[in-house]
C-alpha cells in the first residue's frame, strides 16, 4: 500500500490552444449536442477549425451518433494532433451549461476512456471546474487490495490537459484539482475495509493527512476519552477489542476577527448494530459508516490547501460498534460529554451518541458555524433516496447549506426539525432516550436529538448522507461503485461562501 497521505490525482495543465505537435496516444474529448436534424453537432469552441469540426461530425454521422446526454462515441480525426477523439453527448444545446452537467459528462468520458493515460478536453471551455473534477473522479479507482491476478492491467489516467481561454484558468484548475483530490481521498478512506481501517488506524491516517497539510493535530485514546467524560464515544466503542479515538484537526487561517467554523463527522469504522444487531444481508456495506468522518477530514485538509481566510476545526469521533460481553446494552444509561444523560434504547442508534460528544466539544471552541455530517439514519434513504442528502439545522444556515449543495451537484435538500418530535425522545430514567418509540420521521428525530447538544447562538447544519455517501449500484456520471466522497464538496463550498460573505 502507498504510504503517501491522500489520493494521488492526475497531473493537470491548462492550455489556451491545441498542441501543434502530435501527442502520442492522447485522446481529445469533444462535447457534442443533438442538432435540429437529430445529428451530433460539435459545440462551438475556439480550438477547432471548420475542417476539424467537419471531420468529426462526418465520422459521427457515419456511426449514427445523436449527441444524446451521456452518449460517447470514439472516432478518428487525422487532421488533429491526437490519436483519437471521444465525442461526449450533452443533449440539447443550451446557452449556458450548469457545472454539474459538465462534471457528469466528464465523468462519463473518463469511464469510457479507462486505460487511457493522457487526455485533452474541450469540456473545460464550457466549465473548467466541472471538467477537471469530473475527469479525476470519473477515473477514480480503488484497487489497494487487488492481487496481481485481479488488479487492473490497463494504465491509469495520469495527465489531463484542459483547454480554456479564461485568464483565471490556471488558478481555477489548481482549485478544481484540489477539490477532486479531497473527494477521492474521502473515497479511499470509505473504501478501505474495516479489517484495515479501525479507530486507531483511522486516527493515524487522519494525523498523517493533517500534519502533511500543516494542521494542528490532537488524538485522544480510550483512556483520555474516559477521563474527560466522553461517555457516548466510550459507550459505543466498549464492545470492540479495537478501542475508540477522538481526532481534532485545526486549521488557522483567520486574521484576528475572522469566522470560525466547526466540522464534526461520524467515524463508525464498522457498525454491526451492537447488541441491537443488524440483519446479515448487506451488513458489509457498513464499512461506509465512517463516511461523514472521511468527508470532514478531507474538507479541513482542503481548506488548508486552498488557504481559506477562516479558522476550521474538525472534531472526529471514531469507534467500532460491536456486540460482545463488554458492549453496552439496550436500557443502559450513559453520560454524554457535557453532562446530559441518555438511555440507550437501541444500540444501533450509536452514531448520534458519538456525534453528541463531538458537537459539545466542538462548541467549546466558540464557532460561528457548525456543520455536522454522518451516515446517520436509514430513514434518510427511505425519505430522499440514495443520492439526496437531508439537511437539517438552524433555518437560515440549513437553507444556505442546502442551496450551496445543490449548486455543486451534491443536491442536499432542506428538511424541518419539528419541535414536537422532542417529546418522542423522553426517557423514564434519563434526560433523553437515544431513539423514539415511533417508526415515523426517523431522520428528523435524529436531527432533533443532535440539536439538544448544539450551543446557543451557534448556526448549525446537520447533513445526513446515509445513502449518498456510498453507491451500492452501478457507476453513473463521475460516481463509481462504493464510497462517493459526499458531502466533501458541499462542506467546502460552504466554507468558501463563509470566507467570502461571512
Amino acid at each position: 500500500m502507498s504510504t503517501a497521505p491522500g489520493y494521488q490525482s492526475p497531473t493537470v495543465t491548462v492550455a489556451a490552444t491545441l498542441p501543434k505537435r502530435r501527442i502520442g496516444s492522447a485522446v481529445l474529448i469533444v462535447p457534442v449536442v443533438t442538432g435540429d436534424d437529430d445529428r451530433a453537432t460539435v459545440v462551438a469552441n475556439p480550438f477547432l477549425d471548420a475542417e476539424a469540426v467537419g471531420e468529426i461530425e462526418v465520422a459521427l454521422e457515419s456511426l449514427g451518433a445523436k449527441g444524446g446526454s451521456d452518449q460517447t462515441t470514439r472516432v478518428l480525426a487525422p487532421s488533429l494532433p491526437v490519436a483519437s477523439v471521444l465525442a461526449v453527448g450533452l443533449g440539447k444545446a443550451r446557452d449556458e451549461w450548469p457545472g454539474d452537467v459538465i462534471r457528469r459528462a466528464s465523468g462519463v468520458a473518463a469511464r469510457a476512456l479507462s486505460g487511457t493515460e493522457n487526455v485533452v478536453t474541450l469540456l473545460s471551455e464550457l466549465d473548467l471546474d466541472g471538467a477537471i473534477e469530473g475527469l479525476i473522479l470519473g477515473a477514480y479507482r480503488f484497487s489497494e487490495f487487488r492481487s496481481p491476478k485481479t488488479a487492473p492491467k490497463d494504465p491509469r489516467l495520469t495527465s489531463i490537459t484542459a483547454l480554456s481561454t479564461d485568464r483565471g484558468a490556471k488558478a481555477a484548475a489548481v482549485r478544481a484539482t484540489n477539490v477532486a483530490t479531497a473527494v477521492a481521498t474521502a473515497r479511499d478512506l470509505v473504501n478501505t475495509p474495516p479489517s484495515h481501517l479501525f479507530p486507531d488506524e483511522f486516527a493515524k491516517r487522519a494525523r498523517a493527512l493533517g500534519e502533511a497539510a500543516g494542521l494542528e493535530v490532537e488524538v485522544l485514546d480510550e483512556k483520555a476519552l474516559a477521563k474527560a467524560g466522553y461517555g457516548g464515544i466510550v459507550g459505543v466503542g466498549q464492545g470492540s477489542s479495537r478501542p475508540p479515538r477522538l481526532v481534532r484537526l485545526t486549521y488557522r487561517g483567520a486574521k484576528r476577527k475572522g469566522k470560525r467554523v466547526a466540522l464534526v463527522g461520524k467515524g463508525i469504522t464498522f457498525d454491526t448494530g451492537g447488541i441491537s444487531i443488524k440483519p446479515a444481508a448487506n451488513m458489509h456495506q457498513m464499512t461506509s459508516d465512517m463516511g461523514g468522518a472521511a468527508a470532514v477530514i478531507a474538507t479541513v485538509v482542503l481548506a488548508a490547501k486552498q488557504q481559506l481566510p477562516i479558522d476550521v476545526i474538525a472534531t472526529v469521533p471514531m469507534a467500532e460498534n460491536m456486540p460482545s460481553s463488554t458492549a453496552q446494552r439496550p436500557g443502559d444509561v450513559l453520560t454524554q460529554y457535557g453532562g446530559i444523560t441518555v438511555e440507550v434504547l437501541n444500540t444501533d442508534a450509536e452514531g448520534r451518541l458519538i456525534l453528541a460528544d463531538g458537537i459539545v466539544r466542538a462548541c467549546e471552541d466558540d464557532p460561528d458555524y457548525l456543520i455536522e455530517t454522518s451516515t446517520l439514519t436509514g430513514a434518510q434513504t427511505v425519505a430522499l433516496g440514495g443520492r439526496t442528502p437531508g439537511v437539517m439545522g438552524s433555518d437560515e444556515f440549513r437553507d444556505r447549506v442546502a442551496t450551496l449543495s445543490q449548486a455543486v451537484g451534491e443536491n442536499g435538500w432542506a428538511m424541518p426539525l419539528p419541535d414536537e418530535l422532542k417529546d418522542d425522545l423522553k426517557s423514564t430514567v434519563a434526560d433523553l432516550a437515544n431513539v423514539s418509540g415511533s417508526r415515523y420521521a426517523g431522520m428528523l428525530v435524529a436531527g432533533v436529538y443532535l440539536r439538544e447538544f448544539v450551543a446557543d447562538g451557534v448556526q448549525w447544519a446537520h447533513i445526513d448522507v446515509a445513502g449518498p455517501a456510498y453507491n451500492t449500484g452501478g457507476p453513473w456520471g463521475y460516481t463509481g461503485k462504493g464510497g462517493t466522497g459526499v458531502p466533501t464538496r458541499t462542506m467546502f463550498a460552504v466554507l468558501e461562501d463563509i470566507a467570502q460573505n461571512g
